[in-house]
């Protein structure tokens, strides 16, 4: 059987092995997959691995041997999924593997914009502390968090992490979701509840069109002065120039973003130049272990397809 990996770097970067999906079949791992060449790399493959590259509609047409396609992540928009349904081609993610890392990254990503550790850190480096005329110094507010709310946007598996360790750190935790579970991490309440109430907003859930941009000058409008906004789920989830001007005015005080609408960023992003904002290249997931989780649950995925009992797939 043949199997192609359209683009394989930024799961395997060389730390990692193929090995698992090499036992299954014959392997061709690609680093990246540029658009022109998406389908000559398919060719006859029946199972194709991919992870931000697109497969399309005339793509599994003009590929009629591909029965499979394994996404290397939870998302898989860049999957034409109606279509594969339609022609019988299996479709499966990858749940669960980053929960840890990404809950964790999210209270990274706080505690910087709370502390600019790293700014502070640098200041030192350069010579600053050495010429103080005072024994310490500080160049932002420093924040602590106890006592404070933070409302999680999405209370799934990732944003009851994140409420835990928030939890840990002294602080009352709000959430909103469609779909409620029993918890004694959070309060349940309704959006607008959410935005009025909260000191820190964090978003957890995912981009769909009903709440694509839910982030904007109204949301914003209702909220705290002075929030602070975290977003390492999806770039669309935020008007990113109603943010940036919420941030150059003060209304919120600090914002730290691992993911933008467009990636890579471009230039022209508003965020880039606003004050206060933290943005690092979508790397939440990025841990060394959470991808080995990662490898693993796509060898079981290809395994488990080739046994006639597909699991983790996903529908139109």
């Amino acid at each position: 059987m043949q199997i192609v990996v359209l683009d394989g770097y930024t799961e395997n970067p060389g730390d990692l092995s193929w090995d698992g999906l090499e036992e299954l079949g014959d392997l061709t791992v690609y680093d990246r997959t540029p658009t022109e060449f998406i389908e000559d790399r398919i060719g006859n493959a029946e199972m194709v691995i991919t992870n931000k590259t697109p497969i399309s509609r005339e793509t599994m047409k003009r590929c009629p041997d591909m029965k499979y396609i394994g996404v290397l992540a939870t998302g898989y928009n860049v999957i034409d999924v109606k279509a594969a349904e339609e022609q019988g081609i299996i479709v499966t993610n990858i749940p669960t593997y980053g929960t840890a890392a990404v809950g964790q990254y999210t209270i990274a990503l706080l505690l910087e914009l709370c502390h600019h550790i790293g700014h502070h850190s640098q200041a030192v480096h350069d010579g600053r502390w050495e010429n103080n005329i005072d024994w310490c110094f500080w160049d932002y507010p420093l924040i602590e968090l106890a006592g404070k709310t933070m409302g999680i946007i999405g209370f799934g598996r990732i944003g009851e992490t994140t409420g835990k360790i928030a939890a840990a750190l002294g602080m009352q935790i709000l959430a909103y979701d469609t779909i409620k579970k029993e918890t004694d991490v959070a309060e349940y309440v309704e959006l607008e509840e959410l935005f009025q109430r909260s000191d820190v907003i964090v978003l957890h859930c995912p981009l769909f069109e009903n709440n694509k941009e839910m982030i904007n000058r109204e949301s914003i409008s209702k909220m705290k002065d002075g929030v602070i906004i975290i977003n390492d789920s999806r770039g669309g989830l935020i008007r990113e120039q109603d943010l940036a001007d919420a941030l150059n005015s003060g209304k919120v005080f600090g914002a730290a973003v691992d993911v933008v609408s467009t990636e890579p960023i471009r230039g022209d992003n508003p965020l880039l130049t606003a004050k206060n904002c933290l943005i690092t290249p979508h790397i939440a997931w990025a841990s060394k272990e959470s991808r080995e989780r990662l490898m693993s649950i796509a060898v079981e995925n290809a395994q488990a397809y080739i046994n006639g009992q597909p699991i983790h797939t996903v529908h139109a």
